[in-house]
């Protein structure tokens, strides 16, 4: 063989025997992936997300007849149902959400803004769980100094909890192994590594992969995990939207930070309903449970103000009665502002072009303020006519009666449609005592229980408007 046939082989069997191995850019918001670097995300838009990732090939199918042989499919009639284990969480208000309690075995995604209360909520559930086993804490994010002194404002007093401040996933996984906890709390997700993979910890393939693996371990053994996520701008969990498809639940923990009412509000849940929401109070002690939010969040109205309304909103099966405040002022700009707090700005400019069209009210040249007190959002079309009846209020300067409750979906003619669950919101009132209530017509009609409310029908909302502001 010649020198340069010799030289040739040596440079070609190497490479017959190497994995293949290329390079793709993945978008760190929405895993989209690509063959070269973007600027621009073109699937969400987003700016500088993408990062650069090495895949290797390796050969083989990955199926293997040992992994087969006992995978053989059954009639679906042949399985028993079991009756599914729960653990109360101590908080009547996150059991509601969650269905009961938390099940044995599930995987739990908890999201939030930075500072909303998910650490301190995780921690006080780890304390009202005593008795049931040990306690796997992990966080990637505080030390266990951190950790302590949050534990002792709050008094923590389980001794059961244990401590592992480790970002490294297969450390975790061989803790939980060792262990055999009942319940795991990995805070957070975007924290933790795999030394397996190239990517830097809190990219979309990293996320992904790290959630596969603790579901495998925890879910193999039986043990109930928490997982704490991060939001991004938009409010959803930051990662691959796999993330929320491969969990049990997945929890949102909603409020403005400078408020103190936080609510819970489950989106996911494949033990119970996802309408649930449950309410908390941030106080120095901690989270406080609210048991009767609508009790607290119209106690502290004033007499018989203008631009004061109350309406009713349906969070999952629960009615809340909350407090629309309208502000209209002369506006000393060319343009009229539109400024909402809590309701959808988009809704508010619809409902005050309804108002300008179907009840002669000239709002052209006013700047109209809308809040929702308790720094609540909400999004139901119940609320509706309570904006309309709100902002009306605060033009005219003509208050709205104080015992008076106001709900309906407005359309784009003035009509007050229909809404659902009236019973419920009815009876809610009535608890809280309030003497009148101004519901669709198609409402009325259809009502066969008898209530201590002077209950009025209306049609549009020019007969709203008659009704409500005397």
């Amino acid at each position: 063989m010649s020198l340069i046939a010799q030289k040739c082989a040596k440079r070609t069997v190497p490479n017959c025997t190497m994995s293949k191995s290329k390079t793709i850019f993945v978008c760190n918001e929405c895993g989209n992936e690509s063959a070269k670097w973007l600027g621009k995300c073109p699937a969400c838009n987003s700016w500088n997300s993408f990062f650069e990732q090495k895949i290797v090939e390796s050969k083989g199918s990955g199926l293997k007849a040992k992994d087969l042989k006992n995978n053989v499919p059954q009639k679906l009639s042949s399985y028993e149902a079991k009756e599914t284990i729960r653990t109360s969480t101590g908080f009547g208000e996150l059991d509601n959400v969650l269905g009961g309690g938390l099940v044995k075995g599930s995987l739990v995604l908890l999201g939030g803004e930075p500072g909303i209360g998910k650490s301190t909520l995780i921690l006080q559930i780890c304390d009202k769980v005593v008795g049931e086993g040990k306690v796997l804490y992990v966080s990637g994010e505080e030390s266990a100094e951190q950790i302590k002194m949050r534990a002792d404002r709050l008094n923590i007093k389980n001794e059961d909890i244990l401590f592992l401040g480790e970002t490294d996933i297969e450390v975790v996984n061989q803790a939980i192994i060792e262990m055999n906890p009942k319940l795991v709390i990995i805070d957070s997700i975007q924290t933790m590594y795999s030394e397996e993979l190239s990517a830097a910890a809190g990219s979309v393939s990293q996320v992904r992969e790290i959630t596969s693996q603790v579901m495998r371990v925890c879910k193999s053994r039986a043990i109930t995990t928490i997982i704490i996520g991060h939001v991004t701008k938009e409010g959803n969990i930051a990662g691959p939207r796999v993330l929320e498809h491969m969990v049990d639940t997945v929890l949102y923990l909603e409020g403005e930070r400078y408020f103190s009412y936080r609510i819970l509000r489950g989106v996911k849940n494949r033990f119970g309903s996802t309408n649930e929401i449950g309410m908390f109070e941030m106080r120095e002690e901690g989270m406080c449970e609210i048991t009767n939010p609508s009790d607290i969040l119209i106690s502290e109205r004033e007499d018989n103000p203008s631009g004061s309304c109350i309406v009713s909103s349906m969070e999952g099966t629960r009615p809340i009665l909350v407090e629309l405040q309208a502000l209209t002022s002369q506006t000393i700009f060319g343009y009229p502002k539109r400024t909402a707090n809590g309701i959808d700005y988009n809704r508010l400019a619809l409902l005050i072009a309804v108002l300008e069209k179907k009840a002669g009210l000239m709002l052209g040249s006013q700047d109209v303020y809308m809040n929702v007190v308790g720094g609540l959002k909400i999004n139901e079309p119940s609320i509706d006519l309570g904006i309309i009846m709100a902002t009306a209020s605060s033009f005219k300067n003509n208050p709205i009666p104080k015992d008076m409750v106001i709900m309906g979906e407005v359309g784009l003619t003035g009509e007050v449609r229909r809404i659902n669950l009236i019973e419920k919101r009815l009876k809610e009132a009535e608890r809280l005592g309030f003497k009148s209530c101004i519901i669709p017509e198609s409402n009325k009609k259809d009502l066969k229980d008898k209530y201590k409310l002077d209950i009025i029908g209306v049609g549009n909302v020019n007969e709203a408007m008659k009704k409500a502001l005397k």
